[in-house]
């Protein structure tokens, strides 16, 4: 078997959160994370035997505080990025209705962003190629 063949495959889900005026939520990883002070779309791992909506649900419980129902997260797009440890699989999946005030629940700092200004923001490199397929979209 090649080398390529033995790298773990790390499945992370993301949500673009999308407010009434066409802004989309950006989280910054916190100080001592990997990638710290890079803007990110909010989600999470995806732990064995979940599946990625409820993960999604999961995480915007814990980190901002907000209630979403599946049929809220509509699949977008996906990144598949080789990192130098690890492949990360990313599908990103977009939300326009929610329960509640997006908040940091976990003191990492958070960001409303208009989809042409995605481009500026300090990003992961998995995360950078999704961002046309949100500016189209919106």
């Amino acid at each position: 078997m090649s080398e390529a063949a033995h790298v773990r495959l790390l499945l992370v889900v993301a949500v673009a959160l999308v407010d009434t005026d066409g802004r989309v939520l950006l989280a910054q990883r916190p100080p001592g994370k990997q990638l710290a002070g890079l803007w990110e779309f909010p989600g999470g791992k995806v732990e064995p035997g979940e599946r990625p909506e409820a993960t999604l649900i999961r995480e915007l419980a814990e980190e901002l505080g907000i209630v979403v129902e599946e049929p809220c997260l509509a699949p977008l797009t996906f990144a598949s990025h080789p990192y130098p440890d690890f492949h990360l699989l990313m599908p990103l999946y977009i939300c326009r209705r929610w329960e509640g005030m997006p908040r940091s629940m976990e003191g990492q700092a958070l960001k409303w962003v208009r989809p042409g200004a995605l481009r500026d923001m300090p990003m992961p490199p998995a995360d950078a190629p999704l961002i046309p397929f949100l500016v189209d979209l919106l």
